[in-house]
């Protein structure tokens, strides 16, 4: 008997948007009958709550899955139910029950529309942004995989396709359909990352509440993103009082979702704080150092402002603490010639100095110093005035080394990485791969879908690079739709079977354009360091095997 194909991610999303079309109708039946009842009951608050209930279900579901109309035509319904739920003395009021009679029938006029004339319909009807399949039956291995997101929402279609879109990026997902069995499966076993709506039929804020409820048992909350089809600021400042760091409104990019989630479970320190303190008088720098390591920071302390250059370029600070005068020069004159490297334009100088002369200080600062600290100096006001002016640098250092729209490393930096790694590997005599990868035919895909639907394209390519491979790989975005890899301490086989993975899942991603859908894929050289000693001859490299890629048919790995 053949044995039937696992089916991809795009085919188990088609399913539940058909399933979804094939069950409007009786949802449609099930708001009207409510509505009918309510006419009835008029001051039945909990059927104003069920029919609330019932239209937010199918502004969220709807929106999710591509049906934008009926979701707005939903959520028009909802918008007055839910004043009728907050305000039941609407209730005893006539004017209401012909608004939502209007709401409803304009709902059952979009759900026969052409839009959604079935299955077929449904399928052909405009999608999100884009979809992501499933992944690869042989995932890599990456510090990523393996976290946990505990999904809750009443919606089992949005619950599916929330699953299927994290399996790609290898994350471990359990689904829950009401905010109590959630709470009692955190308390068994504590997720990495909660996403969560906000409504459920036993409460408007029920999913808040459970958060509540999780923290007073346990001591401890999780990571949460809420993730609703509302966007008032009631609900949004629920969610922030409730302990919520991220709040996504439906349908939510599938790419924002994952980057969110990447960052609220990083689990990798930054780098300490480096701050370099120049004083002549050693004790008093070690001391302020001191203080400045207590609190997790790492120092260097010159007593020699004639070494200030080498000691800058060595050890690469983040900020400067020095004192006004020192043997040879004065903080101002040695501010001034550091100003006047185009490398430290911009690094943070603090004086630390016992100088109380206001008209010295404002004149020591006119050079482009950040700030003026008098010794002696309280530990708290050094550590706040150095951690401030430090993340600033940090910052600053981050976006001029990052390409803005993906933030990966920008071709300057990749370059500078590679000169580094091959310094490295020619020490460690270490093994060392360059990779270069192209998006194909992308001259297309903005020529036909435009620039935004191409910014999708290229930030798919960037966030399947990043969750797929080491947080020691240095993932570049090198000009346009090219990208570089720099992979240490792997073969080459290793490299090119790595590779043809990342290919073969971005070509499983699926993009939605108006009335489109199309995937992409990319070809990419991949060059060895024992074969080529210098930097520029490895990219020089990897650059032929990706010509002889795009030129074997595309969609494919060449190794030089």
């Amino acid at each position: 008997m053949e044995q039937k194909k696992p089916s991809s991610a795009l085919e188990k999303i088609a399913r539940l948007r058909v399933t979804f079309c094939n069950q409007l109708p009786t949802r449609v039946a099930d708001i009207r009958n409510t509505f009918e009842r309510l006419q009835a009951s008029p001051g039945d608050r909990a059927l104003a709550a069920e029919l609330h209930r019932l239209l937010h279900g199918i502004k969220g579901t709807g929106r999710s899955f591509g049906f934008r109309e009926l979701g707005e035509a939903a959520a028009l319904g909802e918008t007055l139910a839910a004043e009728l739920v907050e305000h039941p003395q609407m209730l005893a009021q006539t004017d209401w029950q012909s608004l939502l009679a209007k709401h409803i029938d304009q709902l059952v006029q979009v759900s026969h529309s052409s839009l959604l004339p079935g299955a077929q319909g449904c399928a052909s009807a405009a999608a999100p942004a884009f979809t992501l399949r499933a992944a690869a039956q042989t995932p890599i291995t990456t510090e990523t995989a393996g976290r946990l997101v505990y999904l809750c929402d009443d919606e089992p279609l949005t619950l599916a396709q929330l699953a299927s879109q994290l399996a790609c990026f290898s994350y471990e997902t359990v689904s829950f359909l009401d905010p109590k069995s959630l709470c009692d499966a955190m308390l068994l076993r504590r997720p990495d990352a909660v996403i969560m709506d906000i409504n459920f039929p036993m409460g408007k804020s029920a999913g808040i509440e459970a958060l509540a409820t999780i923290r007073e048992k346990t001591g401890r909350s999780v990571p949460t993103i809420f993730l609703s089809a509302r966007n008032d600021f009631a609900a949004r400042m629920g969610a922030v009082q409730a302990g919520g760091e991220a709040y996504f409104l439906k349908p939510a990019l599938p790419i924002d979702l994952v980057a969110a989630i990447d960052a609220l479970t990083n689990q990798y320190s930054a780098e300490a704080y480096r701050i370099l303190i120049i004083d002549d008088e050693p004790e008093v720098a070690a001391y302020h150092g001191i203080i400045l390591q207590e609190y997790g920071m790492t120092t260097y302390q010159l007593s020699e402002p004639a070494l200030v250059l080498q000691v800058l370029a060595d050890f690469r600070p983040d900020m400067v603490l020095m004192d006004m005068y020192m043997p040879g020069c004065n903080g101002r004159d040695l501010a001034t010639l550091i100003r006047q490297v185009p490398d430290y334009i911009g690094l943070p100088i603090v004086y630390l100095s016992s100088e109380t002369d206001r008209h010295k200080q404002f004149s020591a600062m006119r050079v482009g110093a950040e700030g003026f600290l008098t010794k002696p100096v309280v530990p708290e006001d050094l550590v706040s005035a150095v951690a401030i002016r430090a993340e600033r640098m940090r910052t600053l250092r981050s976006l001029m080394a990052r390409d803005s729209l993906t933030g990966l490393f920008n071709h300057t930096t990749t370059t500078q990485l590679l000169e580094s790694a091959v310094a490295s590997a020619k020490r460690g005599s270490k093994a060392l791969m360059f990779v270069m990868i192209d998006i194909d035919n992308f001259k297309h895909v903005n020529d036909t879908h435009g620039h935004p639907i191409g910014d999708q394209v290229i930030l798919a390519v960037s966030r399947v690079l990043q969750q797929r491979l080491r947080n020691s790989d240095v993932v570049g975005r090198y000009g346009g739709e090219e990208f570089a890899i720099i992979l240490q301490d792997v073969t080459i086989e290793a490299a090119a079977h790595l590779v043809n993975e990342l290919r073969d899942d971005f070509s499983r991603v699926v993009f939605h354009a108006t009335n489109a859908d199309f995937s992409c894929t990319f070809s990419a050289g991949i060059a060895c360091y024992s074969k080529h000693s210098h930097a520029e001859a490895l990219r020089e490299a990897a650059d032929r095997a990706l010509y002889r890629a795009k030129h074997s048919g595309r969609n494919c790995v060449v190794v030089d």
